[in-house]
């Protein structure tokens, strides 16, 4: 068996990895971490086993004989509880973004690699069934060479008003790094392309202001919306292949969507925009497909236990088993923070983000 420790016992715990590990018959919750003893508490008692232990500091739960941790915290701490992890010869993974800086999740690769443990990061939406069939035809070049990507993580009025999430210093930004991060991965992910060349950002705050505002989750108090409420960034990559990447928690619109992604190549196009939608020409005519994910057929994919979160945490544990890399690789991760860290850089600069050539 699997034992597992869980550190950080708030929603993501909740929502996706406690009921999604709890589903596998491979592992144990064991250990429970969280500054507020009564939520790591109820942790353990909704999804623990009978002798499992609470903690509310972290370094005393590592120093149980545990194989995996979950890091399920602020995005500032993610590198300090990471490191220390690995550190500690665990296997860890860590809740998205990767880090809140670049050079924090470099340290985090080369922990990993000094204690010879995996480290992977919380990106599911690779799990969902129209990331993995547009993979798929990507990998195959249905799609030819991919020249554009567009990434897209829009809320109309959905600004998260709990926790630490409008707090700059705790989470190091607002939509971008907490949404606009799983539409970028994706993005990158499908277009098989981490070699950015600069990035140029934008980011707002607008709607942040407005006090009493209409929000799915209670209006905010404008004094302590200390991050941007939309964020918007142009990415070249080495290549030559353009990103658009869109992000906002709230934003005069109706064209919402998230953890969506399109892509353009010479052969076909593809989009998330309305399910997945395929289109290209044929003999002289244009076309367009629309995959339907509710009628099976598809091969690769498993209709049985298909929730992304579910798959997320079965594809981790059975890279552990069979010392298989994640399907998250770090450095994917780490190319992500360090473009949304250029995008937050250019925004309040004024100025392209270069980035340097690096070797994996």
């Amino acid at each position: 068996m699997i034992k597992i420790g869980i550190i950080g016992c708030g929603g993501i715990a909740f929502g996706k990895h406690l009921p999604n590990l709890k589903l596998l018959d491979d592992v144990e919750l064991v250990a429970f971490c969280d500054l507020d003893i009564e939520r790591a508490t109820k942790a353990k008692d909704e999804y623990g086993t009978s002798n499992a232990r609470v903690y509310t500091d972290y370094l005393d739960l590592l120093s149980e004989p545990l194989d995996v941790v979950h890091v399920l915290t602020p995005n500032n701490t993610h590198a300090t509880i990471t490191i220390a992890a690995l550190d500690h010869k665990k296997h860890v993974m860590c809740e998205k973004p990767m880090a809140k800086y670049a050079s924090e999740a470099r340290e985090m690769i080369a922990a990993a690699k000094r204690n010879d443990k995996k480290l992977t990061v919380g990106y599911q939406n690779r799990f969902r069934s129209d990331s993995i069939f547009l993979k798929k035809i990507a990998q195959e070049n249905q799609l030819g060479h991919i020249y554009l990507g567009k990434a897209k993580a829009i809320r109309r009025r959905a600004v998260p008003t709990w926790g630490v999430f409008l707090d700059e210093e705790a989470q190091g930004g607002g939509p971008l790094i907490d949404i606009g991060t799983h539409a970028l991965d994706l993005t990158l992910w499908t277009m098989n392309n981490y070699k950015p060349k600069y990035a140029v950002g934008t980011t707002y705050h607008e709607l942040s202001q407005t006090p009493n505002a209409a929000n799915a989750w209670g209006s905010w108090d404008p004094s302590q919306f200390t991050v941007e409420d939309s964020a918007f960034g142009f990415v070249v990559m080495e290549n030559g292949a353009t990103i658009i990447l869109e992000s906002s928690w709230a934003l005069n619109t109706l064209d919402v969507g998230e953890a969506k992604t399109s892509l353009y190549g010479t052969k076909m196009g593809a989009d998330m925009e309305q399910g997945l939608r395929l289109n290209g020409e044929e003999h002289g005519a244009l076309y367009q497909k629309n995959i339907d994910f509710e009628i099976g057929g598809v091969d690769f994919y498993d209709s049985k236990g298909t929730e992304p979160g579910y798959l997320e945490a079965r594809a981790w544990i059975d890279a552990i088993t069979m010392d298989t890399p994640p399907v998250v690789d770090p450095y994917e991760a780490l190319i992500v923070t360090e473009i949304l860290e250029a995008i937050y850089t250019s925004a309040s600069t004024g100025k392209p983000v270069y980035f340097e050539e690096e070797t994996q």
